[in-house]
């Protein structure tokens, strides 16, 4: 089944406009490839700013491969792109993808803080690359940046340790606070909590919801319940389609479509 980009765009002005949210990043006709193959095809949509947008569907219908593409990431990873995304009213194209990363940053799925650092050396990584030394300044942003990924409170006491050394929780936290020190606007987490247990899997919920005060925040999950407990708005994906954007709660109370209701209920997927 296909979806023409104009009905994408119908959909998204649904699912955001009415709420008055001002839009962060727009989306239009998305294609994304690794040499001839389109793993993405024709995507549309608006990404609104400080609410969280989860990303669901199956098992390589281009979820990742969306989210890599929002802050240029899939170049990477050997990929093209084609169509445009506009963030900061230009083109992502024109812009310095450094500078682009540190506006829109990256939780990974799997914790991947660099064992070698300090747990305070891991937080300003970013910005000593950037050529940032003030001693002063980077203890408050370490600080600042370690209370917002609700860590500091386990970790002021020894930020001199690896931060290898701490648990997969604390250690995705710990990843969480190295993308926050930087400032960015948006956060990007491909399922940053499927490699975790329950417990830290509901820290990581909880600071979803704190961080959307602050910040623009896209999440691929695989669990229909976590998109259901931390999203505003959420999006379908599959096989390389956008399938359905609305609002989290009406697309699993009423998905306007049997493919999406056919995943959400595990029909298939």
């Amino acid at each position: 089944m296909v979806f023409n980009a104009q009905t994408n765009n119908e959909i998204t002005s649904k699912a955001t406009h009415h709420k008055h949210d001002a839009i962060k990043i727009s989306v239009k006709d998305l294609s994304a490839y690794f040499g001839k193959t389109k793993v993405l095809k024709n995507i549309s949509m608006t990404i609104p700013e400080k609410r969280v947008l989860a990303i669901i569907g199956p098992s390589g219908c281009g979820k990742s491969t969306f989210l890599r593409s929002l802050n240029r990431m899939h170049e990477v990873v050997g990929g093209t792109m084609t169509g445009s995304i506009i963030f900061d009213g230009e083109d992502i194209m024109k812009q310095d993808p450094v500078y682009l990363r540190r506006k829109i940053g990256m939780v990974f799925q799997k914790p991947n803080p660099f064992p070698t650092m300090s747990i305070f050396n891991n937080v300003v990584a970013g910005l000593k690359l950037n050529g940032f030394h003030n001693k002063k300044a980077l203890a408050e942003i370490v600080e600042k940046s370690l209370i917002q990924a609700a860590l500091w409170d386990e970790v002021k006491d020894i930020l001199h340790k690896s931060g290898a050394d701490i648990s997969g929780g604390q250690q995705q936290r710990l990843c969480i606070a190295r993308t926050i020190a930087i400032n960015p606007e948006v956060i990007l987490m491909d399922e940053p909590a499927s490699a975790l247990d329950p417990l830290s899997t509901t820290k990581i919920e909880e600071l979803i919801f704190e961080l959307k005060k602050d910040y623009t925040i896209v999440i691929v999950t695989h669990n229909m319940q976590q998109a259901a407990r931390v999203s505003d708005f959420t999006t379908f994906f599959y096989m390389g389609e956008l399938i359905e954007y609305s609002e989290t709660k009406k697309m699993f109370v009423a998905p306007a479509k049997k493919q999406t209701e056919d995943y959400i209920t595990g029909r298939f997927g």
